[in-house]
């Protein structure tokens, strides 16, 4: 591990807009070094406090989504997760550099994610340009398998909803095929092409890092919108 990452990791352990779960187990550890707290059905009330809608960006790498629906909607909490710490560096300094109180990283993995968030606490979840694990026996890691869709549902609100951007036509077409098995999800929009058209929200005009470079390389984006039908 190379010096510049040993030195993230460090200010990752000071920052007081991340959390950490350094065991990657199902537990919550450390905010900051000497307090101990779980956040869960708290989030508004300890992190940011402030009440408001929370939204979620899984997989958020260096958290480029998270941060830019935070300068849009200051009226609404973010929080970026992933697993890798050096990547979330990024994101959080910047957060911290520009004054963004509303958007804080947790890095554990995905598949924990009920063990941070109590029921009906999430509002909205995005799943931005993530791994769309081609072979198809490792579909079962797609942040859209019916595995990770049982955990958002213990997390989100009834009117909760969920976004996939991807450039992806694997994970696209494979999500549009389980959401249509599915009984009790409703597609609320989708688009195998979002700049072929006006954009449908404005938030989808966030571009990331890997988004652009997917542009300039001539791929489409696509995007599908979602709720349970509950």
């Amino acid at each position: 591990m190379g010096r510049n990452k040993l030195g993230k990791f460090e200010d990752l352990n000071q920052f007081k807009n991340v959390l950490e779960n350094r065991d990657h187990s199902d537990h919550m550890l450390n905010w900051y070094d000497d307090i101990k707290l779980n956040p869960i059905g708290q989030w508004n009330e300890r992190i940011f406090k402030k009440d408001q809608p929370i939204t979620l960006e899984l997989a958020c790498g260096k958290g480029e989504y998270a941060i830019g629906m935070a300068e849009m909607y200051p009226e609404r909490n973010f929080i970026g997760i992933d697993i890798k710490g050096a990547r979330i560096w990024k994101g959080a300094s910047y957060a911290l550099e520009h004054k963004l109180d509303n958007v804080a990283f947790l890095r554990t993995r995905i598949e924990f994610i009920s063990k941070y968030f109590e029921q009906n606490e999430v509002e909205e979840i995005w799943i931005t340009f993530a791994d769309p694990f081609l072979k198809p026996k490792k579909s079962n890691r797609r942040l859209t398998s019916p595995v990770f869709l049982k955990y958002y549902e213990e997390i989100l609100s009834k009117t909760g909803t969920i976004n996939l951007k991807t450039d992806s036509n694997i994970l696209y077409y494979y999500t549009i095929s389980v959401l249509n098995e599915s009984n009790h999800i409703d597609i609320l929009y989708k688009n195998n092409n979002i700049y072929d058209l006006p954009l449908a929200y404005p938030e989808l005009d966030i571009k990331t890092y890997y988004e652009q470079s997917h542009l300039e390389g001539g791929r489409r984006i696509k995007y599908v919108k979602f709720q349970y039908n509950r």
